[in-house]
């Protein structure tokens, strides 16, 4: 192996240590440090009441789009009350969590990095160890534990909206039956769909909160490191949403479905 690839496979595990490191810490903060109300509070607050707009926009118009696309195929088998039953699963179990989880990666993940990398390179972050005050135990646990708490609220609404949304095209715009379609996906939609998606959203708000925490805190000097480390944040949040969603989507559905 040349000395250049011995460096970036170096890197590589450095970050992937530390990034272990960070992720223990954390949970262990969890358990042992009582977090202040306040600042629990307000990162609820902006990361989920902040996000709404977001995630009520992307819900309503993936389900929109999702019962046309179905109906158009449908149609052709004479299937067109089915349309409906595929929006509810589809958007409880999949698209429902994935889109939420992108869409805050891109806005509260960046915004994770970028905050806290303005505070290392602004030397900040050192000045709470200086006060024996443990950056994670302050700054990593409130927003991991926001995030945890507020993504579960966010992916139902995205949920509901969506079916709303695809519902409203469905009956009022492609006209399909509103009684068997409703029929259809109370039938087909269980509660295990919708279990799935809100373990989902819990697992996807931890990752982009973790991640978005690492990034800033491991950032490169400069102005030039911070841009660095809200762009890889929301880079390798949504890669790792989707890469988790895979495999969350085999083992829930063993273990909630049963299959």
């Amino acid at each position: 192996m040349t000395s250049a690839g011995k460096k970036i496979l170096s890197d590589w595990l450095g970050g992937l240590g530390r990034f272990g490191l960070l992720v223990q810490e954390s949970l262990a903060s969890l358990f042992t440090f009582k977090v202040a109300g306040r600042d629990l509070l307000y990162q609820m607050h902006f990361i989920g009441v902040k996000s709404q707009s977001v995630v009520l926009i992307t819900g309503a118009f993936t389900g929109m789009v999702l019962a046309a696309q179905t109906y158009f195929q449908f149609h052709k088998i004479n299937m067109d009350t089915a349309t409906l039953a595929l929006v509810g699963v589809s958007m409880c179990s999949e698209l429902g969590p994935v889109l939420t989880g992108l869409m805050v990666a891109g806005r509260v993940g960046a915004a994770i990095a970028a905050e806290l990398g303005t505070m290392r390179v602004t030397e900040q972050i050192d000045a709470l160890r200086t006060l024996a005050t443990h950056p994670v135990d302050y700054l990593v646990v409130p927003r991991l534990l926001g995030a945890v708490l507020v993504m579960p609220a966010l992916t139902a609404e995205a949920i509901a909206i969506g079916i709303g949304a695809g519902y409203v095209v469905g009956v009022f715009l492609l006209g399909i039956d509103p009684v068997y379609s409703w029929h259809n996906m109370l039938r087909y939609t269980h509660e295990a769909d919708m279990a799935i998606g809100i373990i989902k959203g819990v697992v996807f708000g931890g990752i982009v909160a973790i991640i978005g925490c690492y990034k800033g805190i491991h950032c490169r000097e400069g102005a030039e490191g911070v841009g660095h480390a809200a762009t890889e944040a929301v880079v390798f949040s949504s890669i790792t949403i989707l890469i988790s969603n895979f495999f969350l989507t085999l083992v829930l559905g063993k273990l909630l479905h049963g299959r």
